[in-house]
């Protein structure tokens, strides 16, 4: 049986994409002109229960493990990057780096396509 550690990590990070999401909400909805807030709190709850159905589906083996540890922290990477770049710029006129939201959501695409080919080709017993 494959460790559960990598599962338990992007569970913990999971939790903290969900309440940064919960803040960046209630942000969005007193701050004037805070669209972008809501954008990103939107990215990161989607993807903190992404990650949460990820890691269920992997642990029951529904999903090969490699594929679905690599698709969890891929919504953790493509998250932060996306709703990272859009915070910021609210917050202090610039973003991460040049790219970065169209970056974080490549990763994220992808992330959903790797946990389908997990699924499509689950391991063999």
């Amino acid at each position: 049986m494959t460790s559960s550690l990598p599962l338990r990590i992007a569970i913990i990070l999971a939790g903290a994409m969900g309440a940064c999401g919960v803040a960046l909400a209630a942000a969005s909805a007193h701050l004037p002109d805070a669209t972008r807030l809501g954008s990103a709190s939107s990215m990161l709850l989607f993807h903190a229960a992404a990650i949460l159905g990820a890691a269920a589906l992997t642990q029951h083996t529904l999903v090969r493990h490699s594929l679905g540890v690599l698709a969890a922290f891929g919504f953790v990477l493509g998250g932060a990057l996306f709703a990272g770049d859009l915070t910021m710029r609210q917050y202090l006129g610039h973003g991460l780096f040049p790219m970065a939201p169209p970056t974080g959501g490549t990763i994220l695409l992808l992330s959903w396509l790797v946990l389908a080919a997990g699924a499509a080709w689950p391991r063999r017993n």
